[in-house]
């Protein structure tokens, strides 16, 4: 099993920027590809950065070369640094996790509970 656990949202102005945490316990070394999603409202929920097999991260244009994702391993926590935030960028961010092999066969996703992102115009 794998809990995940996001922070760092937050109310910020148009230009500005936030960084988001998200901090991985349980069977972290079962873990498969992480990424960020998000859901504003009214909105089906989005992928912001998502790994590949291979470890590199996509995003998608709506947020390339803004948004980049980085890894404390040690600390086992990912994080999303959010540069020149914009209005539409208001969303519930959630942190993703596919947890796969030795744990188990296959893959079994996870996600946190998410954290309020709210850019002001």
């Amino acid at each position: 099993q794998l809990q995940l656990v996001e922070s760092g949202g937050g109310l910020v102005q148009t230009g500005g920027s936030l960084r988001l945490s998200c901090a991985a316990s349980g069977d972290t070394i079962c873990i498969s590809t992480m990424g960020w999603y998000r859901q504003a409202p009214g909105k089906e929920r989005e992928a912001v950065a998502t790994e590949t097999p291979g470890g590199s991260m996509v995003y998608p244009d709506s947020v390339k070369g803004r948004f980049t994702v980085s890894r404390d391993n040690a600390k086992k926590t990912m994080y999303l640094q959010m540069n020149s935030l914009k209005p539409e960028d208001t969303a519930v961010y959630y942190c993703h996790s596919v947890l796969g092999r030795p744990c188990l066969d296959g893959g079994m996703d996870f996600w946190g509970k998410g954290t309020l992102v709210t850019v002001s115009s």
